[in-house]
């Protein structure tokens, strides 16, 4: 059935895929948001996107979130009817000034306990980035959004396959999001993403940015960018470390929790408010995953990973050589391989 709204829209934005419009009036007597898409004949990735985000937010009640309301067809095209939530995205939020600390460490701490309650609900939300959450115009309440590629398993593998095809934003995605760290993605690919967020915010660029895709991934592999509070040195250093933990490279680095992220930010926000000063502290004392989580870490193998790192960099400079693995079925030669995805993508190579 094509639901036709009975006032004037007014366009908000427009991506790749979709027009996102703000309704003043209309069926749902209360203002929404409606996301439709650009095509009369989207693609099946497209319908799938769109459909992903009704099914995890219609039924999502959880303070921090949007939820979905309808799943209808505007002017004959697929399209989402949203609540519509007074915010505007952070990156729009804080485009043309300098934020304040305070300001950051409340916008972080909220984003922090809806994240924990989402992976409480085994969802990963997986494209957590500066446009996909909204602040209100007093900086007190955020909300996340977009729910289009959002998973509801614990783990998940990427698989090497062509860039173009990466699920998440480029600039946001955590190491084993881009499908060449030899790790699953669990919830804690969401606590890097916010990590970059925050990155962004406090020093106003991204901490990787290239003008080649396969440079920003190995970047998000390989490089750590420069402290927070080394590209603005009135940023107190615990915050700058906690930012460089929710960026480790390994998952098991990083805060475990949403949780445990918003309890160290809320000893930050006390700090400020009681001295109007914050001093270094230990971090993560109350960082529980309250899970049982198997490193991923690949041990007693580091000489075996030696010689295949040598090998490659060997035929990196030209020639061939073929290495065997032997081994039973199950003792690890796959995981063992697949540890040259890293060295194969600073070499713009092909695995």
């Amino acid at each position: 059935m094509t639901s036709q709204p009975k006032t004037s829209k007014k366009i908000l934005h427009e991506t790749a895929n979709s027009v996102i419009y703000y309704q003043e009036n209309g069926e749902y007597d209360r203002p929404v948001i409606l996301k439709v898409l650009r095509q009369a004949y989207p693609s099946p990735q497209q319908i799938a996107l769109l459909q992903n985000e009704y099914e995890f937010s219609y039924d999502l009640d959880l303070p921090g979130t949007r939820r979905a309301l309808a799943q209808p067809r505007i002017e004959g095209r697929p399209a989402l009817v949203l609540e519509y939530v007074a915010g505007e995205p952070l990156r729009q939020a804080f485009v043309e000034e300098s934020p304040d600390l305070r300001d950051i460490l409340r916008i972080g701490q909220q984003v922090a306990e809806t994240l924990g309650e989402l992976h409480r609900r085994r969802i990963i939300h997986k494209d957590i980035n500066s446009n996909n959450i909204l602040v209100s115009s007093d900086r007190t309440r955020t909300w996340i959004i977009d729910f289009g590629i959002s998973s509801r398993v614990d783990l998940k593998t990427e698989h090497l396959g062509n860039f173009e095809t990466l699920e998440g934003t480029l600039s946001y995605i955590s190491p084993e999001q881009t499908g060449r760290m030899n790790r699953v993605v669990d919830y804690r690919t969401d606590l890097y993403s916010l990590g970059v967020t925050l990155y962004e915010l406090l020093t106003g660029k991204l901490p990787f940015a290239g003008k080649q895709i396969m440079e920003i991934v190995h970047s998000h592999i390989a490089k750590v960018p420069p402290p927070v509070s080394e590209v603005r040195p009135d940023i107190p250093p615990v915050v700058s470390n906690i930012i460089a933990k929710l960026m480790e490279k390994n998952a098991e680095d990083r805060y475990q929790s949403g949780y445990g992220l918003k309890a160290d930010l809320e000893k930050c926000l006390k700090q400020l408010a009681e001295t109007g000063r914050i001093e270094d502290f230990k971090l993560a004392e109350n960082d529980f995953s309250g899970r049982f989580q198997i490193s991923q870490k690949l041990y007693g193998r580091e000489e075996e990973i030696a010689g295949l790192m040598q090998a490659f960099e060997r035929i990196s400079q030209g020639g061939s050589e073929m290495m065997l693995a032997p081994g039973y079925s199950g003792v690890g030669k796959t995981t063992l391989i697949n540890e040259v995805h890293k060295p194969i993508t600073a070499k713009r190579g092909l695995f």
